[in-house]
């Protein structure tokens, strides 16, 4: 091709400022390269970002010759491996730019180091995982209220096809150990809202109590 005419001269210019944007913002895993596809062997006009250790005025790579060389090839390849010279991976993009007549003349690819995402992903993935085998007891985080006592005291009622003034006395018992073992009564005015929810006194809800609980 012969030197760059004044509408592929536009175009780069307005290209320019959209691989600086590019380059500042998706810093500092993605490099950003313009290419005149118009001056194959020094194609690159700017680079932002550089984690290739291109230089203005390199050649362009063997995709953007197939661009050049193939009317038909595609405007966008988009998420394909590439490497870096150095050997780190690379996820690419490449965006062929046409001029007027359809004939492509520049083009903006990026190039992201996944070599430190592969990394995080790694620690992530480690600070993440989890005891398979679990803890000795089911745990919950979410802050216990009263209104805990009286939902666990319905919920075993109604398993029983019944209401909680409704159960016998060893269900209230077992009701009562229960939430006993499940740290439920340690909140303050539990025993309260036991007698409430069961219909009987605070001080009958205290009989209910396994021994060890009762001090």
């Amino acid at each position: 091709m012969n030197q760059p005419d004044r509408e592929t001269q536009l175009l780069l210019r307005e290209a320019r400022k959209i691989v600086e944007a590019l380059g500042e913002t998706l810093a500092p895993l993605v490099e950003v390269v313009l290419h005149d596809l118009t001056q194959p062997g020094h194609s690159v006009v700017a680079i932002a970002n550089n984690l290739s250790g291109r230089q203005v005025g390199d050649a362009t790579t063997e995709l953007g010759l197939a661009r050049i060389t193939d009317p038909g090839f595609p405007e966008v390849v988009q998420n394909y491996p590439n490497r870096f010279p150095d050997g780190r991976p690379a996820k690419s993009t490449s965006i062929g730019l046409r001029n007027g007549a359809g004939e492509f003349v520049a083009a903006i690819c990026l190039n992201m180091d996944v070599s430190l995402l592969g990394a995080v992903t790694a620690s992530l993935g480690r600070l993440m995982q989890t005891d398979p085998v679990g803890a000795p007891v089911a745990e919950t985080l979410v802050p216990r209220q009263l209104d805990d006592v009286r939902a666990s005291l319905e919920r075993y009622a109604a398993a029983r096809n019944t209401t909680p003034i409704g159960l016998t006395l060893a269900q209230r018992r077992e009701a009562v150990r229960e939430l006993a073992e499940s740290g439920a009564l340690n909140l303050r005015h539990a025993l309260s809202e036991v007698a409430r929810t069961l219909g009987v006194a605070r001080s009958t809800v205290y009989t209910y109590l396994p021994p060890e609980e009762r001090s």
